[in-house]
């Protein structure tokens, strides 16, 4: 056991910025090891929105490998912040909300913290969605159609499309209970079941097909004579940054799981044997799946739900249990447990981190997730995505506040105390908080043009979008190391 900051205790704390789930992880709460880290990403990385995203990448004109190395290439990059920041968790066994307010204070910290709970609360509605309509649509391909009826009033969607939604969102409740512990539990049972069931899903169209068909032997779009010739690095890059934008809002809230990590070495190698490598291995299985799926129904079918529906007899009954738990993993740990954190730290003294779960689920129903994404369509997935590329400014203030400015030093009672060395100005460090919003800036017009909120913006502003998450990140970082440097030396 490597950690000297291993205790429940912090002196004088003020009850409106401490309770258990909030406090420092003792010894017995260490559990995850190396393996638990890895099978979190498995049973994360395994999941509807991954499958589809080669399929975008195909669209627009990757061959297979081009577009399964840009999905290797964008993990293995967002995994390296992922570790440094995963660092301070597993160093001083507190959550993401709680190392905040080293850089925002003890105040300001419940903006990002809640800036980065409420992107969840989205996405979990609309996974809580997919997870209920896979239940739906196969019920419907077991029966013939047998529970399609008319739309309830207000709803929109029939009874039993109601009733799958419920009955999936019913199952986080359970894991929201019983706590993080039975999270890793979870994700620890589900990998290997899930990586088992992928690979079935790829001997199964591989017989089916008699091979892999034209899709793995199409050549790319961007070589001479092809459609977009001469495009590729625009696109790369664009992709590039999707890829990293997709798990760019678990690279800030790793602490909520490695404060329970063993040692640095269990996070940092249970990470990257978790993240890049499963996302490329799940990029290769869908491309190759659809690309069998023309061959099978004379189609490419990228939804893995529809797929499921397609396939009859038991091979349905296994998709679905694939579907759900592959929904079920990825939802309770990407978008349950940092806005229950979020949450509860906007008043420990009230909120636990069950009751900050029970309030991001009852977010999700109440936004009516299948609204959103009949209404809007690509929007708000647009949205959500850019949403989570300008959190990118949160990672780069984090990460040079902690290495840079602290020297990995932090004074754990006063994370804990508004009259400590966190405390700011009553509260607020103005210093974290402009680096903030100004390195949101330079993206905000690309991200109203990209979320259709405005018609067009100079073409500058689309450019630098390209490259948001990146462009938040060092413009945030820089500013904010410029900002302290002169705070300290007003001080000193």
């Amino acid at each position: 056991m490597e950690n000297k900051h291993m205790t429940k205790t912090i002196k004088n704390a003020d009850p409106s910025l401490y309770n258990n789930d909030m406090a420092p992880a003792s010894v017995g709460e260490r559990t995850w090891d190396m393996w638990s880290f890895a099978s979190l990403w498995v049973a994360m990385v395994v999941c509807v929105p991954t499958y589809m995203l080669s399929g975008g990448l195909i669209a627009a004109g990757m061959n297979w490998w081009q577009a399964v190395l840009t999905v290797f290439l964008g993990n293995a990059i967002v995994l390296v912040p992922m570790m440094f920041i995963g660092q301070m968790g597993t160093k001083y066994g507190v959550p993401f909300p709680v190392l905040l307010r080293s850089a925002f204070g003890t105040k300001g910290a419940k903006i990002p913290a809640i800036a980065r709970g409420l992107v969840a609360c989205g996405w979990f509605g609309i996974n809580t969605w997919v997870g209920g309509s896979a239940i739906y649509v196969i019920l419907n391909a077991l029966t013939s159609d047998m529970f399609k009826g008319a739309d309830l009033p207000i709803l929109g969607i029939d009874a039993t499309q109601t009733f799958c939604f419920l009955l999936f969102w019913a199952m986080h409740l359970y894991f929201i209970k019983k706590g993080t512990e039975s999270i890793r539990w979870l994700e620890t049972f589900a990998a290997p079941f899930l990586l088992m069931m992928g690979l079935a899903l790829l001997a199964w169209a591989y017989v089916k097909a008699g091979g892999f068909g034209e899709m793995l032997s199409a050549p790319s779009q961007f070589i001479v004579g092809g459609a977009k010739e001469g495009q590729f690095w625009g696109v790369f890059v664009i992709s590039l940054t999707a890829m990293v934008g997709f798990w760019a809002t678990m690279a800030l809230n790793i602490p909520d799981f490695t404060r329970f990590a063993k040692s640095q070495k269990d996070q940092m190698l249970g990470q990257a044997i978790g993240l890049p490598i499963p996302m490329a291995l799940f990029a290769f299985i869908s491309v190759a799946v659809t690309s069998a799926t023309v061959q099978i129904y004379g189609e490419a079918i990228w939804n893995p739900v529809e797929l499921a529906g397609r396939m009859g007899g038991i091979g349905v009954i296994f998709a679905l249990i694939a579907l759900v738990v592959a929904t079920l993993t990825t939802n309770l740990a990407a978008n349950v447990v940092a806005p229950a954190y979020g949450f509860s730290n906007l008043a420990p003294g009230k909120i636990s981190f069950r009751v900050g779960g029970y309030i991001t689920a009852a977010i999700g129903i109440a936004i009516f997730p299948w609204k959103l994404v009949e209404d809007a369509g690509a929007y708000i997935f647009t949205w959500l995505v850019g949403y989570s590329a300008l959190l990118g400014p949160i990672a780069g203030l984090l990460i040079v506040d902690y290495f840079l400015i602290r020297k990995t030093n932090l004074k754990l009672d006063d994370l804990f105390r508004h009259d400590g060395i966190y405390g700011g100005n009553k509260g607020w460090n103005w210093a974290g908080l402009s680096a903030l919003f100004i390195g949101i800036l330079p993206n905000l017009p690309g991200f109203l043009h990209a979320a259709g909120f405005v018609g067009s913006v100079p073409v500058v502003f689309d450019v630098i979008y390209t490259y948001a998450w990146f462009v938040g990140f060092f413009v945030a970082g820089a500013l904010y190391w410029l900002l302290m440097k002169q705070t300290r030396k007003q001080n000193s």
